[in-house]
């Protein structure tokens, strides 16, 4: 008898029930559910297809005409349109498409430009910078030195004579801008300047507002900057993955450090399903899906603040706000406000705000963004809708009664929404 009869036909269902449970409650979850973490997005069944291609049976160290295995006629094909997509949607010389996240598109670059005890400044982590550039955690800390720069006390949004300061007494060798949590647009012009006074390189991580870079509704750091990286999920809207692009004059450096230097072999599945989100992300449709992602924002952040909670900064010019639920020590701390958001089937994350006094795990903000639910099809009267539920809860965490008549909503505006199939 051959053992190998059914390796290829039997589905998850049968071979490991337990996964196949958890794949299609996953499937409720998000579909029963309002997703909004502001770094999460839905992708198409296209994208979904692809991923779970054969191509993920194959090696393909190395580079397109350049592997060290053989049999990747094919996946150069993928590659190579991933990267002419990549470069067409954000007019960069060169892109590197094999990433396999964003931290390891920064890793890549940081090691790519830099030497060991390099200064490097990028914005606070505390005020919505990301893990990379010098938090103490991560790998960056101990291979490179320098300070953080902050948002303005008063605007809380960032501060380029504050920066210029610091640069000019930090001298760093690279200047990193972009943010994880920063609801306002970032005028990378304005920090090239600043760069280029200083002698420093610029790098620009744009992992979220990579989509609404691609269609032109936020201004682009690649003329300005020597490399730039991105995610390939958030707004962009593909697979989870990362990607960096860079100018000609330091693409070989740079593919050199992202293999051998950081990663083996590329997953060719998911590069084929970046090449598939890049092609939707370049048809007319998907302009007009960021500009519905702006407006959503917009109106989520005013219903907020019409029901009494603090926007940070005062409103967004992305995808994304922050929600002060603290407020001083007259509300409720981000975790508190998470978990009674999450009773209600309503996703968020609890999110350090500027000068915060929580600690990063308790945080007196929320972070929330509107990329997955414009996706599935919701428009301004939904956001209202959604504000309202929102801040229901906050306002009163403990009520069985608000948690019972928000599920009660939230399941009847996800049925008019369907999504994937369980």
């Amino acid at each position: 008898m051959n053992i190998m009869n059914n390796f290829f036909t039997a589905n998850v269902a049968d071979t490991d029930p337990i996964i196949a449970g958890a794949i299609n409650d996953e499937v409720r979850r998000q579909t029963d559910g309002l997703e909004l973490i502001a770094s999460e997005n839905f992708v198409s069944e296209a994208v979904l297809q692809t991923m779970g291609t054969v191509f993920t049976n194959k090696y393909a160290e190395g580079y397109p005409a350049k592997r060290y295995y053989g049999g990747c006629e094919f996946a150069d094909v993928v590659e190579n349109l991933a990267i002419e997509r990549a470069k067409q949607l954000f007019g960069c010389d060169h892109a590197n498409v094999q990433p396999h996240s964003g931290a390891q598109a920064n890793m890549s670059v940081l090691l790519a430009a830099l030497e060991h005890g390099d200064t490097i400044l990028g914005m606070s982590l505390a005020h919505g910078g990301h893990l990379t550039p010098g938090h103490p955690p991560n790998f960056s800390r101990p291979h490179y030195k320098g300070p953080g720069y902050c948002g303005h006390p008063g605007t809380q949004q960032n501060d380029h004579a504050e920066l210029q300061r610091i640069a000019e007494e930090s001298r760093p060798k690279m200047l990193i801008c972009g943010a994880s949590a920063y609801p306002r647009t970032i005028d990378f012009a304005r920090i090239g300047e600043i760069a280029r006074s200083v002698g420093a390189m610029l790098m620009a991580d744009i992992a979220h507002i990579a989509g609404l870079v691609a269609v032109g509704l936020h201004p682009s750091p690649v003329p300005h900057c020597d490399f730039v990286t991105t995610t390939t999920h958030k707004t962009l809207r593909g697979p989870r993955g990362g990607m960096a692009m860079c100018k000609e004059q330091f693409a070989a450096d740079l593919n050199k450090r992202v293999f051998p230097g950081v990663q083996g072999g590329p997953l060719v599945h998911i590069i084929a399903a970046k090449a598939v989100a890049f092609g939707e992300a370049l048809k007319p449709e998907f302009k007009t899906y960021q500009e519905q992602v702006l407006i959503n924002a917009k109106v989520l952040a005013e219903t907020l603040q019409n029901a009494g909670l603090r926007i940070v900064s005062g409103g967004t010019d992305n995808h994304l706000l922050l929600v002060d639920v603290y407020m001083d020590g007259k509300g409720i701390t981000g975790k508190v406000a998470e978990k009674a958001l999450d009773d209600v089937h309503i996703t968020v994350n609890k999110n350090t705000i500027p000068f915060d006094t929580q600690k990063p795990f308790v945080a007196s903000g929320i972070r929330v963004g509107t990329p997955a639910l414009t996706t599935r099809g919701m428009k301004e009267d939904d956001m209202r809708a959604i504000g309202n539920m929102i801040a229901a809860v906050i306002h009163d965490p403990e009520s069985e009664d608000i948690k019972t008549n928000v599920r009660r909503d939230v399941a009847e505006l996800t049925s008019r929404f369907p999504m994937y199939n369980a």
